[in-house]
């Protein structure tokens, strides 16, 4: 087949497998190059190992089903780094072992004063690895931008130390390979695969909780890296001092260094990440349409990203200009199912109807069993379905202060985990708190 018939082919292949897979479409697609099509094959080159790994774990099936829908026949796909590509900054992205997303890149990480001094603790970490901020803990609410954070970093360190030895992995899976090793008796093997690296990544560091040996085995990893000059950063949805069931020793060293806060984005942040984030999937938005949806949808960063898939999903689908008008008509659920929350009225209603109680009964001094435990469990849900502070939470029960809250909830959380009874009655108090504010 004449290379200019490949050309043209494989180019009716990206556009399909954009339209197919919308949520997974990127901009950076236009990079790719037919390495061959032929018997039944498509050899996809890729920039660098990042992309490809991207596309083989994310995009295998749109490009299977596309290839085969433009050429008729059954065809397999594989996706691997152009060799023929000559860019020092691209062949250093190829490090085996390392996975890491290509869009998460400090490039394309928008600043703003919700996350300026994670951004930049992140920053100086990857210049000079082991010297500056070590330990770096991250903490914030799920999708606001940790995880993009830790990938810049191993990016942009990865690139300016060509030997370096680097981990990133989830603390799931750090305690999934620390299971593994003892089962298979192979302890020594994952105590040199962690001790001996120049950085360690784990991202959601909460998940040790009430596990006792992963703590134990993570509190040596720990003390290896950190006695040698190693690099270690780590990322939660809470402060140390508030991830529960964590050892006290862990909490003190998690505090070693620098720990940083990333908040939801402004306003202005949000225009910014909508504009970002589209130009990333080759889509072209008015300001007009990117203040919009940054208006409309403000709870995290992720809920951009899906307002941005549906927009290019009717885009693609529709042909038509993206205009004001096409932009509300594709969002108006999402919006809407955005704009449903639960406020602490729809837990404190739900919660005295269970109980038979009255509010009055809450926000008194009473002690009894029967009026305490309805308003722990009150405390307990609204700090972990609303985003109140707890002193705004003890406010709505009586004026209580944030210690007596956090009591609530330590309590209330406890016996969560060891009363399957209470932890029914959580589950059910849920669900009915979540359906009557989607009523409202």
């Amino acid at each position: 087949m004449a290379v200019r018939e490949v050309e043209n082919i494989f180019a009716d292949i990206l556009e399909r497998a954009k339209a197919l897979d919308p949520a997974n479409a990127r901009k950076w697609f236009e990079k790719l190059t037919a390495l061959h099509l032929d018997g039944g094959s498509l050899g996809v080159g890729c920039p660098n190992e990042a992309t490809a790994q991207f596309l083989c774990d994310n995009c295998k099936s749109s490009f299977t089903r596309a290839a085969q829908q433009v050429t008729g026949h059954l065809v397999t796909v594989d996706f691997s780094v152009d060799h023929d590509e000559k860019s020092p900054r691209r062949s250093r992205l190829s490090r085996p072992g390392l996975k890491l997303h290509p869009d998460y890149t400090f490039d394309n990480f928008v600043v703003g004063p919700s996350n300026r001094l994670a951004h930049a603790s992140c920053v100086a970490v990857s210049q000079s690895p082991g010297n500056t901020y070590n330990p770096l803990f991250l903490y914030g609410s799920s999708g606001l931008g940790k995880t993009h954070l830790l990938h810049a970093v191993c990016c942009e360190a990865g690139q300016k130390f060509d030997e370096a030895v680097i981990q990133l992995l989830s603390c799931e899976d750090f305690v999934n390979r620390f299971i593994r090793a003892i089962e298979k008796g192979n302890l020594a093997g994952f105590q040199s695969q962690f001790r001996t690296v120049d950085t360690l990544v784990i991202d959601d560091i909460q998940f040790l909780r009430e596990r006792e040996q992963s703590q134990e085995e993570f509190f040596h990893t720990f003390n290896a890296l950190y006695n040698n000059g190693k690099q270690i950063i780590l990322s939660a949805d809470s402060p140390p001092g508030k991830i529960p069931s964590l050892e006290e020793r862990l909490i003190s060293r998690f505090n070693w260094g620098l720990v940083a806060r990333i908040d939801p984005p402004s306003y202005e942040t949000r225009v910014a990440i909508v504009q970002k984030k589209a130009h990333l999937r080759g889509l072209s938005i008015s300001d007009e349409i990117a203040e919009y949806i940054a208006r409309k949808v403000h709870a995290n960063i992720r809920e951009l990203e899906g307002a941005l898939t549906s927009l290019y999903a009717v885009a693609t689908t529709t042909g038509k200009e993206i205009t004001l008008e096409l932009a509300q008509r594709a969002l108006e659920g999402q919006i809407k199912s955005a704009a449903r929350y639960i406020s602490i009225t729809d837990i404190i209603e739900v919660v005295t109807s269970h109980f038979d109680v009255r509010l009055a009964d809450l926000q008194s001094k009473k002690r009894s069993q029967s009026i305490t435990e309805p308003r722990q469990i009150c405390m307990y849900l609204a700090r972990n379905l609303t985003k109140h502070s707890l002193e705004e939470i003890g406010g709505h029960l009586g004026g209580r202060d944030h210690t007596t809250v956090m009591h609530a909830c330590s309590k209330i959380g406890e016996c969560e985990r060891s009363d399957p009874q209470m932890h029914a009655l959580l589950a059910e108090l849920t669900k009915q708190i979540t359906q009557t504010s989607q009523a409202t």
